[in-house]
């Protein structure tokens, strides 16, 4: 009650500023009813008052005058009584465009002055009736223009209040516009002579706007594409600041969508901090999904902890109410603000795998991307996307295809018939891709491993036919991606190795660029040339050597060991040729039946020598199923079988599960061959 008492005095003192000093304004005590007011205006103010605001009547009006305002006293302000009348006059028309706005001055408070506002006939308004111009509703405005440059058009023949309406008109013109139209008009808006003078009606008017018109026109000016750091721009974020508290739930909804598009700036970062402020206090209020969403962009990665969970848990609140869109939309709210909720991501995977067919190609790419930044791997997810898009596969371009394999990819997610049916397209029609969708393409394939029974070779040549055609055009470090991706799948393209390997080539790869990848593809091309039989030359590469990173074997992999076969019997940490490295070696004779000591290796000779590798992976280098191996593994794999090595891959993951004489169980079962151990009945990893 205090608060609304000095809200009320404050807007009394701020309204004597206006009465001329020779007049005096008796203030009375705040009782239950109002002094009633009348006010007498001319009819172009009457437009002004009466304008369409939207689709409902404003609860407080704030009006802004720039000439002064003279105040006759009807009977000189009674003395005595609640009831008072007063007349306000204005000497002249008031234009909108010329209206003026001085904080301190205000009329209203925030929480604005009711009044009641009863117009008196006069003989000027039924002189001026027919010419007073009709107030514009932005809706219709959209339905009669067909360009950007009509609704100007419009404003520069007779401007009406609230010129917010002009600009939500033109921003719903050019949603239906393509592209390259929206291009076009956005130019002739910036050229057209009235774009300026609108420009500065709505910074005027800015302050009197009731608060949705004033966020409406800030989402259009953005959306419009006028920049950010344009003076338009700043002058509404500024007012947007100062007004921020009378921001209800929908236009909460409409400024946290606008400063999820803005570029980071110092009002911005003020604002989306004011919106942290009020989520954290109103996050219980809210009633719409929507709006809940809208937020949870807006606030960002860098909102509090605990603002984050009071907002996960309103929305498991809110579970029972999402709809499609709503469970959507949820994984990339929650990316946004970079919150991995996992009840809320299972339940929201559940209703979009319950209605994804029809769902939009765009929205499935979300909702992929969404998940590789929240770091959520969902298997039934990921393969009910693939088996949709699987199934209409025919209804898709190429393209999009492309970009949710290398999702997929990246998520670490093999679906072998989506990439089989992709396989049997870029068979067919290798003409339709570009040169880097061919390099995507082959990444993908090379780095989950993919073959496709007799037709993974056609494969390979048409992509290596295709890529040839780019020799003259193609990168230095784009001809090193795509021929080490055929490295990785064994196939080596004649061509494009022997473009490859000329010095000047070599050299710009050595000397630009991310040097240390360039370096670790070179190395891969280098082991290829020599280990693997189906190169068809090998060549010595001089590369520098890379910085070698501390290796620490699986210590409980090494314990089992020390209690399996004692120490002596097998070395940690061995370097090998073409800087492969495995985490423990062991030395068998050739049926894999006896362990030998390393200090007897003098006197037996190689060929009665099966080495071992014990390789410890981590799950990144298996695709997300845990059965298939990724590309680089695979072919490390291949070439220490080259070098005489018998390879055992132990999972780490599943290593730290089990208990010490689990893992010395499993390692006698894979380290022994059959023959010389057929009691073994603990298998967790085939040999490879």
């Amino acid at each position: 009650m205090m608060n609304r008492a000095s809200s009320f005095l404050w807007n009394l003192r701020q309204f004597s500023t206006f009465v001329p000093t020779s007049r005096t304004m008796r203030l009375y005590p705040l009782g239950f009813s109002r002094p009633r007011i009348v006010f007498s205006y001319n009819s172009n103010l009457r437009n002004l008052l009466l304008s369409d605001f939207g689709n409902r009547v404003q609860s407080s009006i704030r009006y802004l005058f720039q000439d002064a305002l003279i105040f006759k006293s009807r009977d000189d302000f009674q003395t005595k009584g609640v009831s008072t009348e007063t007349v306000l006059t204005v000497s002249r028309v008031l234009c909108p465009r010329r209206l003026s706005f001085d904080s301190k001055h205000s009329l209203f408070s925030d929480e604005g002055l009711k009044i009641n506002f009863h117009h008196e006939a006069s003989n000027e308004d039924v002189l001026t009736k027919e010419t007073k111009p009709t107030p514009v509703n932005y809706r219709k405005l959209s339905r009669e223009c067909s360009s950007l440059s009509d609704v100007l058009d419009t404003f520069s023949e007779a401007s009406t209040f609230p010129s917010s309406n002009y600009i939500s008109a033109m921003w719903t013109i050019a949603k239906r516009m393509s592209d390259d139209q929206k291009r076009i008009e956005r130019q002739l808006m910036f050229n057209h002579p009235a774009f300026s003078q609108l420009c500065e009606q709505v910074m005027r008017e800015a302050k009197i706007m009731h608060c949705d018109h004033l966020l409406f026109s800030l989402h259009a000016v953005v959306k419009l594409g006028i920049p950010q750091n344009s003076l338009l721009v700043q002058t509404l974020l500024r007012v947007v600041q100062e007004r921020i508290n009378e921001c209800d739930e929908k236009c909460l909804s409409v400024l946290s969508t606008v400063l999820e598009a803005m570029e980071p700036c110092k009002n911005v970062d003020v604002l989306r901090a004011g919106v942290r402020i009020l989520a954290d206090q109103q996050v219980w209020k809210i009633e719409r999904v929507f709006t809940l969403q809208a937020v949870m962009k807006c606030v960002g990665k860098d909102a509090p902890i605990a603002l984050k969970r009071k907002l996960e848990m309103k929305a498991l609140r809110e579970l029972d109410r999402f709809s499609d869109l709503n469970s959507q939309h949820m994984f990339e709210a929650l990316a946004a603000m970079n919150h991995r909720s996992i009840t809320l991501l299972n339940e929201c995977s559940k209703m979009v795998l319950g209605n994804i067919h029809g769902s939009p190609f765009k929205v499935l790419i979300n909702i992929l991307q969404s998940c590789r930044d929240l770091r959520y791997r969902n298997l039934d997810l990921f393969k009910g996307i693939a088996d949709y898009v699987a199934t209409t596969i025919d209804i898709w371009k190429l393209k999009q295809v492309l970009f949710l394999l290398i999702l997929l990819e990246d998520l670490g997610f093999r679906h072998t018939d989506l990439m089989d049916l992709f396989m049997k397209k870029v068979i067919d029609d290798p003409a339709s891709l570009n040169m880097k969708s061919i390099i995507s393409i082959l990444h993908v394939y090379s780095s989950l491993n993919h073959f496709y029974k007799c037709q993974t070779q056609e494969f390979q040549e048409a992509m290596a036919r295709s890529l040839t055609g780019y020799l003259h055009h193609i990168s230095s470090e784009n001809l090193l991606k795509a021929v080490s991706s055929f490295c990785l799948m064994n196939h080596f393209p004649l061509a494009l190795i022997n473009q490859l390997l000329q010095k000047d080539i070599i050299n710009e790869l050595l000397t630009s660029g991310d040097i240390e990848r360039n370096v670790h593809k070179l190395r891969i091309l280098a082991a290829c040339l020599k280990l693997d039989a189906s190169c068809p030359k090998a060549v010595d590469l001089a590369l520098p050597l890379l910085p070698s990173t501390p290796l620490s074997p699986n210590a409980k992999v090494a314990d089992a060991l020390s209690s399996l076969l004692g120490e002596g019997y097998f070395l940690r940490n061995v370097q090998l040729p073409h800087n492969y490295h495995i985490d423990f070696e062991v030395r068998m004779d050739i049926n894999r039946s006896q362990v030998l000591p390393f200090s007897h290796m003098d006197a037996v000779t190689s060929a009665d020598i099966q080495r071992v590798a014990v390789l410890c992976v981590p799950r990144s280098t298996y695709c997300l199923d845990l059965t298939h191996p990724r590309g680089f593994l695979a072919m490390k794999m291949r070439h220490l079988k080259v070098m005489g090595f018998h390879v055992i891959l132990v999972h780490n993951w599943e290593i730290e599960r089990l208990q010490m004489k689990d893992v010395v169980t499993f390692l006698k079962t894979e380290l022994y061959s059959a023959e010389a151990f057929p009691t073994a009945d603990v298998n967790l990893q085939s040999t490879c």
